[in-house]
């Protein structure tokens, strides 16, 4: 993104900047628009400053771009996973299945809330109650860990006992007593908060 940006004269990050966009964003995590649609609202937004083949080529390999997911992270779920069911409540397009498939995380969770598919999307509280719902747990049971802290205050206002996500030893701090216990107990949410990476995740207590 960086070089193409750079060929075409941009300030790097303008792509992201742009297709990250409220108007832009929300509406691709809520299921209400197409990957193509998303697209062009990114070349639209680069506007008259950039000549349309190099405006369809960066909001192509922008929303068209590489994804991963943090194989520690991974990989501490995978141990919850033996202690208890795993939510992956995430704000994520229609085509997450797909990405999970891509990345061997088909199985990360147990349940998964996808915002294009439900309609609502982190912070929207109705989204974490889904969740709680689905999981069969009041909100109160549960440990919310997440990479956004406006995603983590709604869940604190709801009950929940949070977490901010700012790097895997917190994550695996916070996570010590529910994997070092012996028999199966409690919620685990797995969390991530956009379209192109599972960055994040959350849990709950007995």
């Amino acid at each position: 993104m960086t070089r193409l940006e750079e060929a075409a004269g941009l300030p790097e990050g303008i792509t992201a900047a742009i297709g990250f966009a409220p108007e832009n964003d929300l509406p691709l995590l809520l299921g209400q628009i197409t990957r193509d649609q998303w697209a062009q609202s990114i070349v639209q937004g680069l506007g008259s400053g950039v000549s349309l083949g190099d405006a369809h080529a960066l909001a192509k390999a922008f929303t068209e771009a590489d994804f991963w997911a943090d194989e520690a992270v991974v990989g501490l779920l995978r141990q919850v996973r033996k202690h208890c069911p795993v939510v992956l409540v995430t704000n994520a397009t229609v085509w997450l299945d797909e990405d999970l498939a891509v990345l061997g995380l088909a199985d990360l969770a147990d349940i998964v809330i996808n915002s294009s598919l439900v309609g609502v999307a982190k912070p929207d509280h109705r989204i974490y109650e889904m969740a709680a719902e689905q999981a069969g747990v009041r909100v109160d049971r549960c440990l919310f860990i997440d990479d956004r802290q406006e995603n983590v205050d709604v869940a604190n206002e709801l009950g929940m006992t949070t977490v901010l996500y700012c790097a895997v030893g917190g994550l695996r701090e916070s996570l010590a007593v529910l994997l070092n216990r012996r028999s199966p107990n409690a919620l685990s949410w797995a969390s991530s908060s956009g379209p192109h990476a599972a960055r994040s995740s959350s849990s709950a207590l007995p």
